[in-house]
C-alpha cells in the first residue's frame, strides 16, 4: 500500500508538472531579443529616449479604471466575444500574376496586397495561438483560410509591431523557408528576426518616415500609436503604420494604433490612398489611447484620403469584452457614403475598378 500510494502521489504531482513544460516548451525562443541585444539597434533613433520608445502624445498602456470592474467585465463578455456559428472561410483563389489594386484578408491584421503588379504580405500570422506558448493564450477563433505553403511568390513581408498577435513566431520559421522576400519591418524587430533565424540580407528596419524600394514599390514606415514588447519589457522595439505606394496606387496599412493627429499629415504627404486597412476591433474603456473603435477608423480613414476601407483587426482573435461582430457593425453605421468591404477570410477582392459589394456574413455567424 506504501507503495501504491507513493505511485499515485507521483503521478498526480507530475500530471501538472507534465502541462506547465509543454505550456513552457519554446517560450524564450518565441519572447525573442533582449532588451540588452536590441538596444544598439534603436538607441539613434530620434523616437527612442530614456531607455525606449515613445508616442509623440502621452499615451497611457496601463489598464485604466477599477480592477474588480475589470474583473467582473471579463467574466461577462467571455462567450460575447466569440462566433456563435462558424466563421465562412473562402479558399484563396490567387492570380499567377498580381494585379493593380486588390487585397486578400486571412483574418485578423493579416492580409495580402497586389499593388501595381506586386504583392506585399502584411503582419502574417498563421499560428493557432497568439502567445509565446504554444498551449496558453488566445486562441482563433476560425482556421486559417488556407495554408501558407500556397501563397505565390511575395515581394515584400510587412510587419507593424512586435506582439504576438502580429509578429508570429511559427509563420516567420515558415517563411523563411517558403519564400525569399525581405522582411521590412520598424526599429528592433530585425534583431528578433536575426535571432529567430531570418538570413541578415531579408531584414530591412526602419523608423519612421523610412523608405524602402522593392521594385516599383516604395514601402513607408508610418507613425503609429501603439506601443511593443513581447516579455515582461515594454517599448524596445517601435511600432508603426505602413504606406504601400506604387506607381499607380496607393495602400495605407494601419496595423494596430490608437487615433493619432499624424494620420491627417500621412496622408497629406503620402495620399490620397486607393485603400486603406485600418484596426476597427479589440478597443475598450480600460485601454483607449492604443486601439481605434470603429468610429474613429472611420475618421482616419478622412484624415488619409482614403478611397475604400476595409476593416482590420477583428473576427479571429478575442482579444476584448466587445460583441464579436460589434466592430463591422459599428463601422458600417458610423461610416456613411464610405465604400466600405468587409471580406469573408480567404476573400480576395479585386479593387481596380467598381468597388465590389460584399454583403453581410457576420450577422449569422455573430448569432
Amino acid at each position: 500500500m506504501p507503495t501504491l500510494r507513493r505511485s499515485v502521489l507521483t503521478a498526480a504531482l507530475a500530471l501538472p508538472a507534465a502541462l506547465v513544460t509543454r505550456a513552457a516548451w519554446g517560450v524564450p525562443r518565441a519572447m525573442g531579443a533582449d532588451r540588452r541585444a536590441l538596444r544598439p539597434h534603436v538607441a539613434g533613433s530620434p523616437n527612442f529616449s530614456g531607455g525606449k520608445f515613445r508616442n509623440t502624445l502621452p499615451t497611457p498602456t496601463a489598464l485604466q479604471g477599477d480592477r474588480a470592474e475589470l474583473v467582473r467585465e471579463l467574466r461577462r463578455s467571455r462567450r460575447r466575444g466569440a462566433p456563435a456559428r462558424p466563421v465562412p472561410l473562402v479558399s484563396p483563389q490567387l492570380p499567377a500574376q498580381a494585379a493593380d489594386l486588390a487585397v486578400t484578408w486571412f483574418g485578423h491584421a493579416s492580409a495580402l496586397l497586389e499593388v501595381d503588379g506586386a504583392r506585399v504580405l502584411v503582419d502574417p500570422v498563421w499560428g493557432e495561438r497568439v502567445s509565446p506558448s504554444a498551449v496558453v493564450g488566445p486562441r482563433r477563433l476560425h482556421p486559417v483560410p488556407g495554408p501558407l505553403e500556397e501563397l505565390p511568390r511575395v515581394d515584400a513581408v510587412l510587419i507593424s509591431h512586435d506582439h504576438y498577435d502580429h509578429l508570429d513566431l511559427p509563420t516567420v520559421d515558415r517563411l523563411v523557408r517558403e519564400q525569399g522576400a525581405p522582411f521590412v519591418v520598424p526599429l528592433g524587430i530585425g534583431e528578433h528576426l536575426r535571432r529567430w533565424g531570418v538570413p541578415a540580407e531579408r531584414v530591412v528596419e526602419l523608423d519612421w518616415d523610412g523608405e524602402h524600394r522593392v521594385g516599383e514599390l516604395t514601402l513607408v514606415c508610418a507613425e503609429a500609436r501603439h506601443f511593443s514588447g513581447r516579455g515582461l519589457s515594454r517599448d524596445d522595439t517601435l511600432w508603426s503604420s505602413w504606406v504601400v505606394r506604387g506607381p499607380r496606387h496607393r495602400v495605407f496599412f494601419g496595423g494596430d494604433t490608437g487615433y493619432h493627429p499624424a494620420f491627417a499629415s500621412i496622408g497629406a504627404q503620402q495620399g490620397p490612398f486607393d485603400l486603406t486597412l485600418l484596426p476597427v476591433g479589440a478597443y475598450a474603456p480600460q485601454w483607449p489611447a492604443i486601439h481605434m473603435d470603429p468610429e474613429e477608423a472611420v475618421r482616419a480613414h478622412g484624415d488619409l484620403g482614403g478611397r475604400v476601407l476595409l476593416p482590420i483587426h477583428w473576427a479571429t482573435f478575442n482579444l476584448a469584452f466587445h460583441g464579436w461582430a460589434e466592430p463591422v457593425d459599428r463601422l458600417l453605421a458610423a461610416a456613411g457614403d464610405v465604400p466600405v468591404v468587409v471580406p469573408r477570410p480567404g476573400e480576395r477582392l479585386d479593387l481596380t475598378g467598381e468597388v465590389p459589394a460584399t454583403p453581410d456574413w457576420w450577422t449569422a455567424v455573430a448569432g
